[in-house]
């Protein structure tokens, strides 16, 4: 028997829904709080606005691409500039966070008079299973380091009990996801979590300082924001990233959910969404968001494409937002637990790319298949980067660009007729010359 598929604009019962919305919360809230954390702001604002632009974001898009919106890492290293840098400060990475968002609507502003044709010319099936391959893959390393399973500069030896509750978490969504029935089906994320967390305080790995040192309320600290152009050429830079990653997203998302949301509400919908979360985001203290993995490995992972699922989550995080001893427990959550769950979840999203190449028939006794998955999957695996001010474009984001620049090459070469393996796809021939007539 087939897993119950939730729909995109389906209405779950609310008993069902609020573990459902909780199991969304759960995925996105470390990765989400981490970047607060490390810039040196309260994550309270963050995650009040992370639900106010999930909710902004669902309303554009027409409720037709589900989707959490979280914090981007792609702005901590360009921040950190501009918090250092004497005579600015925080208030004006802020301003530099308004623009980038400005500049995110202005490219769906452009899309939206130019389409999205290009996307398919640009970034063929072999080159778009590998970049949706590669959100996954390129957080795998993550996830591994968050389970204790690798050394660092700081965790210098493999401790057994992290890994062990690594392991039981692992354990529980995989089999869970394969074993359990009826309701549980759909939600083995939030019982992993719930085991994995009761396991990691057997083997006391749960800091409750946090909890303790806490508010019961507490108000989220907005503040304004200020612009300079130095840092707003500090800031700007991320943009590239995010937007990159944002169709990444996009397009791992609707092969996923079966629709093909770059036509239907639109890419120029979705990103104005992420554009005016951004922007609203930086006028009130918080940081730039952007589309989130973890949920799109949940929605994967469980079959719950609800937007109204996610709209629940947006809306817990907005709440416990102002109950500063509830984030904090959530906050309390030891790596290897969430390591565990984000393990399946990014390895998720990794096959959703080699799905796609199955779906698409690609045919790899192609030398221009082969090359270009090749050469995307290389490229974001490898640690190549290039340097864009402060930003660094390395990972999916530069696989991303290196896959469109390959299809644009590609599509200049049919035109031309200069390729050599026209005779083992004579139809593709004839399509190629029908579209020059």
């Amino acid at each position: 028997m087939k897993k119950k598929i939730i729909q995109v604009e389906e209405v779950p019962p609310i008993l069902e829904a609020i573990p459902l919305s909780l199991q969304h919360m759960f995925a996105m809230f470390s990765a989400s709080v981490l970047v607060p954390n490390l810039i040196g702001i309260n994550p309270a604002v963050v995650l009040f606005m992370n639900g106010v632009g999930t909710l902004i974001y669902l309303l554009i898009s027409k409720g037709k691409a589900p989707a959490y919106l979280g914090s981007s890492f792609a702005f901590i290293a360009p921040a950190g500039i501009v918090i250092a840098t004497q005579g600015l400060g925080y208030s004006y990475a802020l301003g530099g966070f308004v623009v980038t968002g400005a500049v995110f609507c202005l490219v769906a502003l452009i899309i939206h008079f130019c389409g999205t044709r290009w996307i398919d010319v640009i970034l063929p099936p072999a080159a778009m299973g590998a970049v949706v391959a590669l959100i996954g893959l390129e957080l795998a390393g993550n996830a591994a380091e968050m389970g204790g399973l690798i050394l660092t500069d700081t965790y210098t030896q493999i401790d057994p009990k992290k890994v062990a509750v690594f392991l039981i978490t692992l354990c529980v969504a995989v089999f869970g996801n394969v074993l359990f029935r009826r309701f549980f089906a759909v939600i083995p994320i939030l019982i992993a979590i719930v085991v994995g967390y009761i396991a990691a305080a057997c083997f006391g790995l749960v800091d409750w300082q946090l909890v303790d040192q806490a508010p019961i309320f507490a108000v989220p600290n907005f503040q304004p924001a200020k612009f300079n152009w130095t840092a707003i050429s500090v800031i700007l830079p991320a943009a590239v990233v995010v937007v990159s990653e944002h169709i990444g997203h996009q397009i791992v998302t609707g092969k996923i959910i079966g629709r093909d949301i770059l036509k239907d509400p639109g890419l120029d919908r979705t990103l104005l969404g992420d554009g005016v979360s951004t922007m609203l985001s930086g006028f009130a203290g918080s940081v730039p968001t952007t589309t989130y993995g973890e949920n799109i490995g949940v929605m994967a992972m469980t079959g719950v494409y609800s937007v109204w699922v996610i709209g629940g989550a947006a809306v817990i995080s907005m709440v416990i937002a102002f109950f500063g001893k509830v984030s904090a427990v959530i906050q309390s959550i030891p790596g290897p637990v969430m390591g565990g769950v984000s393990f399946l979840l990014y390895g998720m999203i990794a096959a959703s790319g080699l799905r796609l190449l199955v779906e698409q028939k690609v045919d790899y006794s192609r030398s221009r298949n082969l090359v270009m998955s090749s050469v995307v999957l290389v490229t974001g695996l490898s640690g190549a980067f290039i340097q864009i001010g402060q930003v660094q474009l390395k990972g999916m984001s530069l696989g991303a660009c290196v896959a469109m620049l390959l299809g644009f090459i590609f599509w200049l070469i049919d035109k031309f007729h200069l390729a050599n393996d026209y005779a083992d796809a004579p139809e593709e021939v004839a399509q190629v010359e029908g579209e020059n007539v």
